[in-house]
Parts: structure tokens; C-alpha cells; sequence
């Protein structure tokens, strides 16, 4: 067994990379073409890549990339678990827009990839090195905790099963059940349209004002790069999907979702809440959401970080993440 490193995925053959990903059940932040898209349009400041293929003989079973960073933004939850690590180098896996870390490998392959990381962090110059948005509990968390490497609470995602939206309607309180019901009838009495688009002919430019905006009320500055963002989830093609909302024609909210073998990511979003007709455009936006993610087969509905009292009132269970940095 030995591992190999890359400086480009391009250097990585797509069918080796995926398989491994594939038989991992490993979300769509690892698939090639995902990870190409960042490489060739980072959406936050990376110093270096870094990629890694472990091989038992010829066959690929586990794959890692990882980022040498140094910016803040938006690093900040980062930095706030780890003030010590602020403002120093440190390589990272994975990027900070994959909330679902993981290492597609079985048990036995980490400390052997743990290894080479170290030692590839400490080339590139970086101060420390490890992992983020890890979740407490899982495979991951499991094999660092064997490792001998402690965690240090993130943040929290959402997530929720799904089978039909009539089930999933019945899950939610009667409170919060009448209120989606209400929601959606004020939206249709208010002139609302929603559209499910390929990302070709979805109007990013505008959805990315949408979301900078939105992600400002989060303090999450400089999540989506305004010159980058659009030209990114273009590169992801057919992975993703967006869902854009519009009353008499104008976009008050849109979502750019993501999709692999089982999950259906609500990736990221923006709204304007400045509407005419006592409704809510993100509720609108996230029903629709949740139908899509049933229409497309998916059975677990991931819907990202923050905003934990919609996302608990609407039926999702948090998911704790940790950060598991060392210093190198």
C-alpha cells in the first residue's frame, strides 16, 4: 500500500478518483468534477492544493484533497475554535464549502494517509493541518479520535429523511405544517412562480447578489465571490440544479442545490425579503426544495449549516461538526 500525491486533480484520472468515492457513498464534495470546479475556481483563497490517492497495488481505495490556506474569510468559525491557528498556514481538508468531511477509505488507510499529510503540510510550509466540518460520531471522527487527535466543536448541520412530501408534511408540528400550507397559498394569491433550471440557463449573476446579500445577515462575508461564484456553479454542470422563485417576473429567491447518489444538497441560497403579500420567499424556496429533492429520488435531504430555528421548527436534526486541527 502506498500513497501517491498530486499538486493538480487534473493529474488524477476521473474513473479512479470516483470509484473510490462512489463505493464510499462519499457526498457530492468529493466526486472529480466537484473538486476540478474548485481547483479551476476557488471560492476562497487557497495558497496550494493538494491531493491524495492511496493504492493497494494498482487499486485506488482512498482519496483525500486538502487546501494549504491562510485567509480569514471565511475561515472565521474555523478561527474561532482554533484562535491559536489564526492568521498561520495550515492545510485543510476539505474546503470550507463542503460541510460533510470525509475520507473515502476504509479504517485501516488513515493513519497512513495521516502521515503523508503531516509531511505534506509541513513541505508547503503550513503551521498546522487536519480537518474541518467533520461529523462528531461518524467514521471520520471515529479514526481521529483513534489517532489520538482531539476535536473541537464547529458548528452544526441539518439534515432529514424524506419519501414523499405528503409524509414529510405529516413529520412537521400542525403549527409549523399550517404555516408552509399558508405560506405557499399567500405565494400563489401574490403572483409567485418557482422554476427548477439547468445551471446554463439559470440567471446567476443575479442569484449571486441574491446570495451575497443573504449570506451578509450570517456574517458570512465573502462566501460567494462575486466575480468567481457564477462561473463555479457553471462548471459543475450537471450536479447541480437551481431553483430560482419570482413574483411578477422578479427573482426574490433562488437556491443552487446540489445532488449525489442519495442525498439532495440545499447548497446555498439568497432572498429578498422586500415582497409584497405576507409571505416568505425562503419558505416558498424551501418547499419547493424539499419537492425536488422527492421528484429526483433523493432520500436524505441535507439542508447545510446555520439558521438552526427554521431548519428545527421544519423538521431537520442537527448534525454536530468538529474541527480537528494539529500543529505540524
Amino acid at each position: 500500500m502506498h500513497v501517491e500525491f498530486s499538486s493538480s486533480i487534473r493529474e488524477i484520472d476521473p474513473a479512479d478518483w470516483d470509484a473510490v468515492v462512489h463505493r464510499a457513498g462519499a457526498p457530492v464534495f468529493y466526486q472529480h468534477a466537484y473538486v476540478s470546479a474548485y481547483e479551476r475556481l476557488p471560492l476562497t483563497e487557497v495558497d496550494a492544493f493538494a491531493y491524495f490517492v492511496v493504492r493497494d497495488a494498482d487499486r485506488a481505495v482512498a482519496v483525500a484533497p486538502a487546501y494549504l490556506q491562510t485567509a480569514a474569510k471565511p475561515l472565521r468559525r474555523l478561527h474561532e475554535a482554533y484562535p491559536e491557528a489564526a492568521g498561520q498556514p495550515a492545510l485543510l481538508s476539505p474546503s470550507w464549502h463542503c460541510y460533510d468531511a470525509h475520507v473515502p477509505a476504509t479504517a485501516d488507510v488513515l493513519p497512513r494517509l495521516l502521515d503523508t499529510m503531516n509531511r505534506t503540510a509541513s513541505i508547503l510550509g503550513a503551521r498546522w493541518c487536519g480537518f474541518m466540518n467533520v461529523q462528531r460520531g461518524g467514521a471520520l471522527s471515529h479514526g481521529l479520535r483513534a489517532a489520538g487527535l482531539p476535536a473541537r466543536h464547529l458548528n452544526d448541520r441539518w439534515v432529514t429523511g424524506l419519501t414523499t412530501y405528503a409524509h414529510y408534511l405529516a413529520s412537521l408540528s400542525p403549527r409549523a405544517r399550517a404555516n408552509l400550507r399558508r405560506n405557499e397559498r399567500r405565494a400563489q394569491e401574490a403572483g409567485v412562480t418557482t422554476e427548477v433550471l439547468p445551471v446554463h440557463f439559470a440567471s446567476l449573476d443575479q442569484i449571486t447578489l441574491l446570495c451575497v446579500k443573504t449570506a451578509s445577515r450570517f456574517e458570512n462575508n465573502g462566501y460567494h465571490p462575486g466575480t468567481t461564484f457564477p462561473r463555479f456553479v457553471t462548471a459543475l454542470d450537471d450536479l447541480a440544479h437551481v431553483i430560482e422563485v419570482r413574483q411578477h417576473g422578479r427573482l426574490v429567491a433562488a437556491g443552487v442545490c446540489l445532488t449525489d447518489a442519495t442525498r439532495f444538497h440545499t447548497w446555498t441560497c439568497g432572498v429578498d425579503y422586500a415582497v409584497e403579500g405576507g409571505y416568505s420567499p425562503f419558505a416558498v424556496l424551501f418547499a419547493e426544495s424539499v419537492k425536488l429533492a422527492i421528484r429526483l429520488g433523493k432520500s436524505i435531504l441535507e439542508d447545510g449549516r446555520d439558521n438552526a430555528a427554521f431548519k428545527r421548527r421544519h423538521g431537520l436534526r442537527p448534525c454536530h461538526l468538529d474541527a480537528v486541527l494539529h500543529r505540524v
